[in-house]
């Protein structure tokens, strides 16, 4: 059986790989207070049903904060002992960085200082975005580029990172 340990966790995989449906079930087993930090924005229609469709599947135990761009802000307020935040997800805030023409390196170091000093429990879920073929566009590559850095930075500060693929996580470190 897998537990939540205080400290930084992350969890990185594909699209649908059952990541979040992962990362929700270590916090509600860790009897800690949980706290949901939502990076997504419903830009339309499609988005917004994803939003529900989470937002119903982990109930009204969980408090939900929607923050697209001030991560550490709202963890600064949040990670407290008795508590344990999933954030979810590193990639919808960095196309929120992207699109808000934020300084990515700095936000993405801004993130990492600030992730030892938490109390509590902390997850961070991203979707692994570097195991395809090289984008056609600059954007994307872009985006690809930029994930690719925060994911190592993250993994770096992180006490335990696990990949999840068809619902199955594999532990990486811890």
């Amino acid at each position: 059986m897998i537990t939540l340990e205080r400290g930084v966790t992350f969890i990185l995989g594909g699209a649908r790989s059952g990541k979040s449906s992962f990362a929700e079930g270590l916090i509600e087993a860790s009897g800690l207070h949980a706290v949901y930090l939502a990076t997504g924005r419903a830009w339309d229609d499609e988005m917004s049903e994803r939003i529900g469709q989470h937002k119903q599947r982990r109930g009204s135990s969980w408090t939900t904060i929607e923050e697209p761009l001030d991560l550490v802000g709202v963890l600064q307020s949040e990670c407290t002992g008795n508590r344990a935040v999933l954030i979810d997800c590193l990639t919808l805030w960095l196309t929120n960085l992207m699109m808000s023409e934020k300084d990515i390196e700095t936000e993405t170091a801004r993130l990492v200082a600030a992730l030892p000093t938490f109390k509590g429990a902390t997850v961070l879920v991203s979707n692994e975005v570097g195991l395809g073929i090289v984008p056609e566009n600059r954007m994307a590559r872009d985006f690809r580029d930029h994930a690719g850095r925060l994911h190592q930075a993250v993994a770096a500060a992180a006490a335990q990172v696990y990949f999840v693929a068809a619902g199955l996580p594999l532990k990486m470190k811890g």
